[in-house]
């Protein structure tokens, strides 16, 4: 890999050749932090890297600590979730049916000349749970 750097200002520039093994490692450090390799060189050459203030290690045992919990808790919860859906749909099929013995009431009503029963938070109740 040829490297070569151009001021800002000016005419002047360095080549400089790097070995393989140093092309390699600015390449990987690059695809492992999503950035272009002229961006490794330029934080390496200005040092604008910064040391860890904590123990890498130990945050990483940390964080697979929590993902080991948050495994626990899913496995835990996982057939709440699936008991509270079955419960969602069952509560639509109620309100679409719902929805459907007010419409005949009306028209039985409506039929025998009756006034209509107009219940607005009835409706909003079917409403939400056809929503949800």
């Amino acid at each position: 890999m040829k490297l070569i750097i151009r001021p800002e200002k000016g005419l002047g520039k360095i080549e400089v050749e790097l070995d393989e093994g140093l092309e390699r490692e600015i390449l990987e450090l690059a695809k492992r932090y999503g950035v272009p390799p002229e961006r490794v060189i330029e934080v390496a050459l200005t040092q604008e890297f910064k040391e860890a203030k904590e123990n890498v290690d130990e945050l990483v045992k940390k964080a697979r600590e929590l993902e080991k919990r948050v495994w626990e808790l899913e496995t835990e919860y996982a057939p709440l979730r699936y008991k509270a859906y079955g419960i969602s749909e069952d509560n639509k099929i109620l309100a679409i049916e719902l929805s459907g013995l007010i419409a005949e009431n009306n028209q039985l009503r409506r039929f025998l000349r009756l006034p209509l029963n107009r219940n607005p938070e009835l409706r909003k109740l079917i409403s939400y749970y056809l929503q949800g």
